[in-house]
């Protein structure tokens, strides 16, 4: 059979092609023994470039994500906020990290202006009064955009994750029960949609799911409700109670374990996961102490990593594991290790 020369050409550079899709195909693998092994883009929060983050994550090989909304919203095309409005440092807290998992880059509508988002005692940098008005027609720049935002908004967002072999599962979408509106509720079922995720996580109050039960009944979605180890507080997930509470509200109310916090607020992570697996979205992983002791490198505190990891293996349930980096230190550091020890607990 001949070819033209312009055939010949685009044979060629298909060849050269092929095997780059396949590296990313192959690289991109963290389900060990069955057990599905991801992160949460919150655990990069120190890159604001989101899509320097799909390139982290593929770097280091994990084949899952779970993808905070405001992530979603940077990759799929938001007006940007000023760069002196960015993060926000605790005391003490490298990288701008928040406690309890707050959102840096992920946070939901509004959060920028306290609403939304995991609580926690960070520190915003002072603004003068002109970055002040700069900031305010920034974030009103980004309402205005996610008003108008449709699903196909979002829609690109899903090659972006799949070009990179990384399974987009799940969208973070964070909620406040006094400030987050039904709009905004709305929106956030809508990127799940357009994104095409299996579940909602949600960082928010436990009488937010009498208020989320309706729309995630509309849009048969699960919502899987994060907890903290907040036990001095009723209205924070925190206990096993607190759960049970919010997953009465309705059938699409479940959980998203997060083993660390349950185990600072003394809870018993494998037992959880043994009685209500069949409602659990997805697992997160972190290393912490016993009575609300701080973050460790995994391995160093007292949360049951590999138990759980062993316990998902035997079972094969169908609950992705994924790592939420919180100690201190550089995640392009950090999160090769954590995704180690995960690959040695499972062998």
């Amino acid at each position: 059979m001949d070819y033209t020369r312009r055939e010949v050409g685009k044979l060629a550079l298909a060849a050269l092609a092929l095997p780059r899709v396949l590296d990313i195909k192959l690289l991109a693998d963290s389900k060990f023994s069955g057990v599905q092994i991801g992160a949460i883009t919150y655990s990069y929060r120190t890159i604001s470039d989101a899509h320097e983050i799909i390139k982290a994550m593929h770097d280091i090989g994990l084949s899952e994500v779970e993808l905070m909304s405001g992530d979603a919203e940077k990759l799929a095309g938001i007006p940007p906020l000023p760069e002196f409005g960015r993060g926000g440092r605790r005391a003490g807290a490298p990288g701008g990290a928040r406690p309890g998992g707050a959102p840096g880059a992920g946070a939901a509508p509004g959060a920028a202006r306290g609403r939304g988002g995991r609580r926690g005692g960070f520190q915003r940098p002072q603004l003068t009064p002109e970055q002040q008005a700069q900031m305010k027609d920034a974030q009103d720049a980004q309402e205005k955009w996610r008003m108008s935002a449709t699903e196909s908004t979002f829609t690109p967002v899903i090659k972006m994750w799949t070009d990179a072999g990384i399974d987009l599962r799940l969208l973070t979408y964070n909620m406040n029960v006094k400030t987050t509106t039904d709009d905004q509720i709305e929106y956030g079922f809508m990127m799940a949609r357009a994104l095409k995720v299996k579940a909602i996580t949600t960082s928010t109050q436990v009488s937010m799911a009498k208020r989320l039960a309706p729309f995630a009944d509309k849009h048969q979605i699960p919502v899987g409700f994060h907890g903290h180890d907040q036990t001095q507080n009723p209205d924070e997930v925190s206990t096993e109670a607190t759960f049970e509470t919010v997953m009465s509200a309705s059938k699409y109310i479940w959980a998203n374990l997060d083993i660390g916090h349950y185990t600072a607020a003394n809870g018993d992570a494998v037992a959880f996961i043994n009685k209500h697996h069949e409602r659990i979205t997805n697992l997160h992983l972190k290393d912490r102490k016993r009575d609300h002791g701080p973050n460790m490198p995994f391995g160093q505190g007292d949360t049951p990593i590999k138990e759980v990891l062993q316990l998902l293996k035997r079972t094969q349930w169908d609950i992705p594991a994924n790592i939420e980096f919180e100690y201190p230190g550089d995640p392009l550091v950090e999160m090769p290790k954590c995704l180690a020890y995960c690959k040695e607990a499972l062998a």
